[in-house]
């Protein structure tokens, strides 16, 4: 069965790009062109991953992210921005409010489809890991992709999760941004490395009392500690 992606944007020629490079790469697209119509669709639809762009009428690419983020239906489903808005803030917000990655305007479709690509294969179990990870009251279910704490799920993205068991996996030994980038995020060459930060905050935030596990290393990275 073909993954389905929504995409979200209000420029004709950017829709009509991206869906076509979407459909030859075998993916299953449908499309949004405001806020209303996007949170409609992506409720109904249940789509596997969320092309979001951010300058969109009726409500913003942040808010609409925000909103997915807090439902149950759709609190892990990959989101990718893509926007005009270049600024480290703008970058900073968008994984703040939960995004996944964020992709500038104007992208070739190329690295379009291999972050696309990336993003949905950390959903992937990997063979070589551990069925289950324990550390006292914190549970890492790696092929069911859940983690709990005193058996009460914690709602996780892929990429979240994906941060957290590559780290445990590790415990005790220090992760540098660079390495969490290549090994987490799967990337070629040195980008913000402002991303893992910002995703190890929302990790600790939803982690709660379990985020005990995660030490910073000042200056060079983070590791899991038991």
């Amino acid at each position: 069965m073909k993954q389905k992606i929504l995409v979200v944007d209000d420029e004709p020629e950017a829709v009509e790009l991206v869906e076509f490079n979407l459909k030859q790469a075998g993916y299953a697209v449908s499309t949004a062109t405001d806020g209303v119509e996007a949170l409609k669709k992506a409720r109904a639809q249940t789509p596997d991953m969320i092309l979001l762009d951010v300058m969109l009428p009726e409500m913003d690419g942040f808010e609409i992210c925000k909103t997915l983020r807090l439902e149950t239906s759709t609190a892990r489903t990959p989101i990718l921005m893509l926007t005009a808005k270049a600024s480290e803030i703008d970058r900073v917000l968008g994984l703040e409010l939960g995004a996944d990655d964020y992709l500038t305007k104007p992208f070739s479709p190329r690295e379009l489809l291999l972050r696309i690509k990336k993003i949905l294969g950390r959903g992937v179990v990997e063979e070589k890991s551990r069925d289950q990870l324990r550390y006292g009251d914190l549970m890492i279910d790696v092929p069911r992709h859940v983690a709990s704490w005193k058996g009460k799920g914690i709602e996780l993205t892929a990429t979240e999760f994906k941060l957290l068991t590559t780290l445990a996996q590790r415990t005790g030994r220090v992760q540098s941004r660079d390495s969490l980038l290549r090994d987490v995020w799967e990337y070629d060459s040195l980008i913000d490395t402002r991303t893992v930060d910002t995703h190890m905050r929302r990790l600790r935030e939803k982690l709660g009392p379990a985020a005990k596990h995660l030490d910073t290393v000042r200056g060079v990275g983070y590791r899991f500690v038991e």
